[in-house]
């Protein structure tokens, strides 16, 4: 490796171990979850893993507007434009609180009708709902933590956000012991108390970010100066920029989420299964996705420093990394799945049904980390947004889905099977992102 390789790699590195970590400490919070709501059986199991679904669905609209802010962030560093960059910061917190207000606002109005989309097991339904209406205070947090760490990535503190992290899944654990199983004096609360653990969790996770972000802006050299002026010109980029990938997050999320309830429907004890390796999927996508991070942050101020070729160059080992690095994942998933599925309290069919759901996710994880790599960080790095719309779309509506309704209602196949041949989608649009990113067509300047 030559010394301007070593020197990109370190980069990379700098970036993408603490986004990795970072993400792993978040998925952890699912996972403590399942694990310690796992004793409890497998309704709970499945209530939280439908109330999740939602949450989750938030997180992707969340990712759109953090995905934006990132690019203009990083383009704006590179092109050595700090106002602009600061100006991005805060057009995009105000959008990270509007997208928060409106999940918030479901979450406690309607949670009963939301949950029974997912399920149609009563008590299943409540307990989710219930689980819900506690979690949404969560949405704000997240949304201003997320974005306020972006700007401190871009800014070579990739560290702060993941110290932030610790202090979260540490105060989440130890909440979730007292208030799950009502230790130290404390109410046992079961499924209520998972949610009262990620609700303090965030808190404090964004409590400290806040604190690290005005540590940066206390050793600058001049103000921070809170603005969303925008000109005409820059507010139809934005909308331009913005509105696929919203779009794109919340059409692809809802298909996650009809996944689920195409699950759901197939019995509480497969949902249960699919829930339980939920964290797992998590953990893993989120032990790569520091290389997605990385490469919208890098090649977007490569970009912005108008060096088109070394940002095709670097690209390409940034997809290397992440190939690597999901097949070493994947073959470590095969050899522990066993031992992962027997952490839980639950009946033999559903751990033999996780066990083969986790084979099927190792063998499409190379697929996803790589669809990860280039539409969530390569090609939108660029600004063009709206490739990855389609292409998601298309993987997601016109293939997913379709397999999905086919067999699961129609051919009536093990929920292991309906799971893998979903994920096919993924292929799909590993070959069409493959294609576009050779063509260049997402090299560009803000």
């Amino acid at each position: 490796m030559t010394v301007k390789q070593q020197s990109f790699f370190q980069s990379v590195i700098r970036i993408a171990i603490p986004v990795a970590l970072q993400s792993m400490l978040q998925s952890s919070f699912s996972m403590i979850d399942q694990v310690m709501v796992g004793q409890l059986g497998s309704t709970s199991i499945a209530a939280v893993g439908i109330a999740g679904k939602f949450a989750f669905l938030y997180s992707v609209v969340i990712g759109a507007v953090t995905a934006i802010a990132g690019i203009m962030i990083s383009q704006y560093i590179g092109q050595k434009d700090q106002k602009a960059a600061d100006r991005s910061l805060c057009i995009n917190l105000m959008a990270a609180g509007g997208v928060a207000l409106a999940f918030t606002l479901l979450s406690l109005l309607v949670p009963g009708q939301i949950m029974g989309f997912y399920s149609e097991d009563a008590y299943a339904v409540r307990l989710a709902a219930s689980y819900l209406r506690l979690i949404a205070g969560t949405y704000l947090p997240i949304g201003m933590a997320s974005t306020l760490s972006v700007m401190l990535r871009c800014s070579d503190r990739a560290k702060a956000p993941l110290y932030a992290a610790i202090a979260s899944a540490l105060t989440n654990t130890g909440l979730n012991y007292i208030l799950i199983f009502g230790k130290f004096g404390a109410p046992a609360l079961g499924v209520r108390g998972a949610a009262m653990a990620s609700l303090a969790s965030q808190w404090v996770n964004v409590l400290i970010v806040g604190l690290f972000f005005q540590k940066l802006l206390s050793k600058r050299q001049g103000r921070f100066l809170p603005s969303v002026k925008m000109s005409g010109r820059e507010r139809r980029q934005y909308l331009v920029m913005l509105l696929p990938v919203v779009v794109n997050e919340f059409l692809w999320g809802l298909g996650q989420n009809i996944f689920t309830a195409i699950y759901s429907h197939m019995g509480t004890q497969e949902v249960a299964a699919v829930a339980l390796i939920s964290p797992v999927e998590s953990l893993l996508i989120g032990a790569l996705s520091g290389f997605a991070q990385a490469a919208g942050i890098l090649i977007g101020k490569r970009l912005g420093e108008g060096e088109y070729n070394k940002a095709y160059d670097e690209s390409r080992k940034l997809m290397w990394y992440g190939f690597v690095g999901s097949v070493a994942l994947s073959i470590l998933l095969l050899l522990l799945k066993g031992y992962y599925v027997r952490i839980y309290n639950v009946e033999d069919y559903v751990l033999q049904t996780a066990e083969w759901l986790l084979v099927a996710f190792a063998i499409l994880a190379p697929f996803k980390v790589q669809n990860m790599i280039l539409g969530g960080g390569i090609i939108r790095s660029g600004g063009k947004t709206k490739y990855i719309m389609w292409i998601d779309m298309m993987g997601t509506w016109l293939i997913g889905i379709p397999l999905g309704f086919l067999c699961a209602r129609l051919l009536k196949l093990p929920v292991a099977w309906v799971y893998f041949l979903i994920g096919l989608e993924e292929i799909v649009r590993w070959i069409v992102s493959v294609w576009l990113f050779r063509s260049r067509k997402w090299v560009m300047k803000l």
